[in-house]
């Protein structure tokens, strides 16, 4: 079929040449003379004139529609009229039967600009594009990131830091948005970008870093980060408070949905907080090779010149953790940042030192480190160490069934079915207190050996069905001689006649001797002939 050019093109040809007339080519061409007319007044064809089209049923609700519109200049962008809402509010309280929503849909489309510039108010503020010298900017926020942690639906923070130049980001799942999170995150970006901008980075007005909001652009900033802007020698440049400034550092705003979209849908599945920042960094890596909008070289490839500009990240590191002394308290536990966690019971009613970092909480007496736990997510929540109580639980067995440190060490999967069943064959054999004590006896050894030959232990003595806390650690240490090879040689048969002697060997109870009893006639022999 024809173009209506083409076919203009024709009639001009076939006038001219062939000098048939307006009647001949419009019966040929099979079109009205008008047209006819036209295509020899001009090459080019007469725009198509576009159909008013009119909706009689919605003429009546018009100044309603109007009205509705008037009343969202002033209401909060989350709280305007959609269409959907301005439909049913022309079915509830104006019987607007038979409206159809794409009738209503359209006219609001049409109508809302047209409402606004008649109130003055411009719809959408004009924006000027921006160009960036490389190496000199970077912007920084925090996004929610939902993940599958260990099987429970959870909401942590996705710090991304992105040059302006490049647009290659950096991004860092924490389970905080805290003051710690916030400078690691810039740690791990400038070591994962290639150093630090030379000219500003961009914040909103994040806590971590703002105390409070002066006039202008002026902050009064949290002096740990003034101490940190200052060991890595950049400058931060705050966006305005609220909706108006997003677009002041548009490229990160935009940066943490593109991201979310493409990498974390559907949720990310993962057993920890470092298994899903090795998921992001590889995704970084493969976002390299993505061009954005119609740039001609792709993100790797600019970031490779971007890099060059960069300033060098300074060798001396940076404490980004928090630092606090919290008071144990009789359960062994200290609070900190609304969670509890657990000391060795050694401790209680003393004062010590805590390092919080965004990912773990660490606890010294003085130098030492005494426990280190994953850091909490969320508030009011308990993370226990069953070792730590093993001193009181020897002297309160009683308290282990219903302990919140084993139902957690059951949980992770460090109290295994191999304890379980060995703690019922000594309960079974001894009593409940006896038979707890003896597992508290297996449990230590967890302090000393490794958790492998530990089970090793517990197994072999299951095999030979004994429930001696002896035997267990006996076969744990041959388990790792064995794994290290120092007893590689040793006899398989001799291993088992020793187990099977150490299984008659019961708490409170001394292996049973064959042996006649030693005498003592030969020193009443002497005796008699040192008196003579």
């Amino acid at each position: 079929m024809r173009s209506r050019v083409e076919q203009f093109a024709a009639i001009r040809r076939d006038y001219r040449v062939e000098g048939l007339s307006i009647r001949a080519l419009a019966d040929k061409y099979r079109v009205h003379r008008r047209t006819v007319r036209q295509a020899l007044e001009s090459a080019v064809p007469p725009p198509r004139k576009t159909v008013q089209r009119v909706a009689p049923r919605l003429e009546p609700f018009k100044a309603a529609i109007d009205e509705m519109l008037r009343s969202d200049l002033d209401a909060p962008k989350k709280q305007r009229h959609t269409a959907r809402r301005v439909l049913a509010r022309l079915v509830d309280e104006h019987d607007a039967d038979g409206l159809s929503y794409s009738t209503v849909r359209d006219h609001i489309r049409k109508r809302r600009p047209q409402v606004a510039a008649e109130a003055g108010r411009a719809l959408e503020a004009g924006f000027v594009p921006q160009t960036y010298r490389p190496g000199a900017e970077a912007e920084v926020d925090f996004h929610d990131l939902w993940v599958v942690l260990a099987g429970v639906k959870t909401k942590t923070a996705l710090f991304t830091m992105r040059l302006s130049f490049s647009g290659r980001s950096a991004h860092r799942a924490f389970a905080t948005q805290g003051q710690e999170a916030f400078l690691e995150g810039h740690v791990y970006g400038f070591d994962r970008l290639g150093g630090v901008p030379v000219d500003k980075i961009r914040y909103d007005n994040l806590n971590s870093a703002v105390k409070q909001v002066l006039f202008g652009r002026s902050r009064q900033e949290n002096e740990r980060w003034i101490a940190f802007r200052s060991h890595y020698g950049f400058e931060a440049w705050y966006c305005q408070p609220g909706h108006d400034g997003s677009h002041e550092k548009g490229g990160v705003e935009g940066e943490g949905g593109r991201f979310r979209r493409n990498h974390c849908v559907p949720m990310p599945v993962v057993d920890s907080i470092d298994e899903l920042n090795a998921a992001l960094a590889a995704a970084d890596d493969a976002d390299d090779h993505r061009r954005i909008a119609n740039r001609a070289n792709s993100v790797g490839q600019d970031w490779d010149l971007e890099k060059l500009a960069l300033q060098p990240v300074t060798d001396e590191p940076f404490d980004t953790a928090l630092t606090v002394t919290p008071r144990v308290d009789r359960y062994a536990q200290i609070m900190v940042r609304c969670n509890q966690y657990s000391v060795p019971a050694r401790f209680i009613g003393h004062r010590l030192r805590v390092k919080l970092s965004a990912s773990h909480v660490t606890v010294y007496d003085r130098a030492t480190v005494v426990a280190r736990h994953p850091r909490a997510v969320g508030k009011g929540t308990k993370v226990l160490d069953l070792d730590h109580y093993l001193e009181i639980l020897t002297r309160k067995p009683g308290a282990l069934p219903g302990a919140t440190a084993l139902a957690q060490a059951r949980a992770a999967k460090m109290f295994t079915t191999e304890h379980d069943a060995w703690w019922a064959a000594a309960r079974k054999a001894y009593g409940d207190a006896a038979g707890t004590r003896a597992l508290v006896e297996v449990l230590l050894l967890h302090r000393h050996l490794d958790r492998v030959d530990v089970l090793a232990g517990i197994s072999a003595a299951l095999s030979v069905g004994s429930a001696n806390a002896d035997v267990v650690a006996l076969e744990a240490r041959k388990a790792a001689e064995r794994r290290t090879g120092a007893d590689r040689h040793q006899n398989s048969s001799d291993v088992a006649a020793q187990a099977l002697l150490l299984a008659h060997h019961h708490l409170g109870a001394a292996i049973v001797d064959e042996r006649p009893l030693p005498s003592v006639a030969p020193y009443d022999t002497l005796l008699g002939r040192q008196s003579s």
